[in-house]
């Protein structure tokens, strides 16, 4: 690399909040060049989201498709590829790069290697505690869900894992599917005087009690801070109800407000809001209440090196989002006075497993509840000719084989799979494992469906969810992305009004019927009496198809034909 060269990777990556390295021969000297970043202020708060489960490094290919529509056409978070490259100043084929786009993504996974894992995440935790004494450490929730071990232990695995990070507050989505008794039993006895639950937003079905506390005050280097927990608004509608079935949730911008302000009565001179709420969602609230200094949001699984800054009657508000899988730690430095926040410095440190060392207690934690399902978890069930990653508006490759074993296994027309965010990517050449399907299916509804539905059936349930997804006001998205369609194709536009983004359905080259039915697989009911009915787990049927076809060629993605979205920067080209 010339000096030229060495020059633009260095201003790229200090638009991230870190510098890279001239060559990367050292791993010692590229460590100390990313994560060596000098504290500033007077209170640090460090930040983790969405990691999912994946206590392993893992490979995970950003989105290509991630489409903002209205008054969020154009700006963070929605812009992928070379224009995200271009916004924050990041050079092409560097760590940032790879960090952050879905940009060259096969060519530099192996290059730079894998990212996250709790063992790696807790080196740099205690890497970056070590210089800003008395920082907090949150969880922006999605943290108990998203893996096998996570599932067979309901959760264990990794409420201990958060004890040994040194977890000091956490707020809740996916968690809730493990059952609120469970989330109950963990918050009140393994967290009990270690880890904080917070959720304004989550009430008592019956009288509208808080079923957590709302907020929580420390005092970092004489500095009272609050920390406001929002969980994730639209649970029992995304996930079933029936697994908290007790317990209300919902933006609340009334009662966020009252907590706001019942904070800074408390003596808070600072205000940070641990947010599940997705980005969108946050950008609109914080434009809406006031005294928020900063929102470290979650949800969406957006890597956002930069806050967005948004004006609001009280002032403004920074809202972050902190991306998925481990991959990233926030670290927001505060310099806060007697009138408040005067200043910030953020960071979104990638990270690197290959250059941060596994911590030796949390290497064994991660060993030792592994060491009981290794035979299963390893099992080889095909190798992969392509790229199979989940993440994207509309479809991803892993996606895309879970759609044709429905479609193979069930002797089903079309097929429905949920748009779900999470889920680790496999490289080209490699096995595919019993792990890695568990890492795209491991909830705790995971039912095979088959029924016959009307193509006006059909037509309502894309219209659904394409309301959720690209509603223009944030407030009304209460979903993932756009549900995974095997064997149809149809015409969207995300810009349409509601009811009208769905047309020009086909199957097999023939305009879908509104009166016919037709034979649709799917999995992940919400409906308790899909529960009832009962059906075999989505991973059974996957991993059959996949130990009969032994090699899985690159899948050809089912992608609606997309209009009123050119020149959005929300899709790559």
């Amino acid at each position: 690399m010339d000096r030229r060269e060495f020059l633009n990777v260095v201003a790229a990556g200090a638009a991230a909040g870190f510098a890279f390295p001239a060559r990367e021969a050292a791993a010692q000297q590229q460590a100390a060049d990313i994560y060596d970043a000098p504290a500033f202020g007077n209170a640090s708060l460090l930040h983790f989201t969405d990691c999912h489960a994946q206590l392993l490094p893992v490979h995970f290919r950003e989105p290509s498709v991630n489409l903002g529509v209205g008054d969020m056409r154009g700006k963070p978070p929605h812009l992928v590829g070379d224009a995200l490259l271009r916004h924050y100043g990041l050079a092409g084929g560097s760590r940032a790069a790879f960090a952050f786009s879905h940009v060259d993504f096969e060519r530099l996974a192996p290059v730079y290697g894998k990212v996250g894992g709790f063992a790696h995440l807790a080196t740099l935790v205690k890497r970056v505690r070590a210089s800003r004494p008395g920082s907090l450490l949150l969880d922006g929730g999605d943290t108990w869900q998203g893996s096998a071990t996570a599932l067979w232990s309901k959760g264990q695995d990794m409420a201990d894992a958060a004890k040994l990070l040194g977890v000091d507050v956490m707020t809740l989505h996916w968690e809730c599917t493990l059952g609120q008794e469970r989330v109950t039993e963990i918050a009140e006895k393994d967290f009990a005087g270690k880890i904080e639950i917070l959720a304004q937003n989550i009430r008592t079905a019956d009288f509208g009690d808080p079923v957590f506390e709302p907020f929580t005050l420390r005092t970092i280097n004489g500095v009272r801070i609050a920390i406001v927990g929002q969980a994730f608004p639209y649970t029992p509608i995304a996930n079933p109800r029936y697994l908290m079935q007790d317990w209300t949730f919902g933006i609340r911008e009334e009662s966020l407000q009252a907590a706001v302000d019942a904070a800074r009565a408390a003596g808070a001179r600072a205000v940070v809001l641990l947010s599940h709420n997705g980005m969108d969602v946050d950008l609109k609230l914080a434009g809406r209440v006031r005294g928020i200094d900063a929102i470290l949001g979650g949800h969406t699984h957006d890597g956002v090196p930069v806050p967005v800054v948004v004006d609001n009657p009280g002032g403004r508000t920074l809202v972050t989002n902190a991306g998925s899988n481990g991959k990233f730690l926030g670290v927001l430095d505060l310099d806060v006075g007697a009138g408040g926040v005067r200043d910030f410095r953020y960071r979104l440190l990638p990270v690197f497993a290959g250059l941060l060392p596994a911590d030796p207690e949390m290497d064994a934690h991660i060993a030792k509840v592994r060491a009981p399902h290794l035979a299963k978890l390893g099992e080889k069930l095909a190798v992969s000719e392509g790229l199979l990653y989940r993440r994207g508006n509309f479809n991803g490759t892993f996606d895309q084989l879970i759609l044709d074993a429905l479609m193979a296994e069930k002797d089903a027309e079309i097929a429905f799979s949920p748009g779900f965010r999470w889920g680790t990517t496999v490289l080209p050449g490699e096995a595919i494992t019993m792990e890695h399907v568990l890492d795209q299916t491991a909830i705790t509804y995971p039912y095979v469906t088959f029924a016959e539905m009307t193509g006006e059936q059909i037509r309502l349930v894309l219209e659904d969810v394409g309301d959720n997804l690209f509603n223009p006001d944030p407030y009304m998205q209460q979903g993932g992305d756009m549900v995974r369609v095997g064997g149809l194709a149809y015409r969207c536009d995300p810009t349409a009004a509601m009811g009208r983004r769905i047309g020009d359905m086909t199957l097999r080259g023939r305009p879908l019927e509104a009166s016919k039915t037709y034979k649709v697989a799917g999995w992940a009911p919400v409906a308790e009496a899909a529960r009832d009915a009962g059906g075999e787990p989505i991973w059974d049927l996957v991993a059959r198809h996949l130990r009969r076809r032994k090699t899985v060629a690159p899948p050809k993605l089912n992608l609606p034909t997309l209009s009123g979205v050119e020149g959005n920067p929300g899709i790559a080209p």
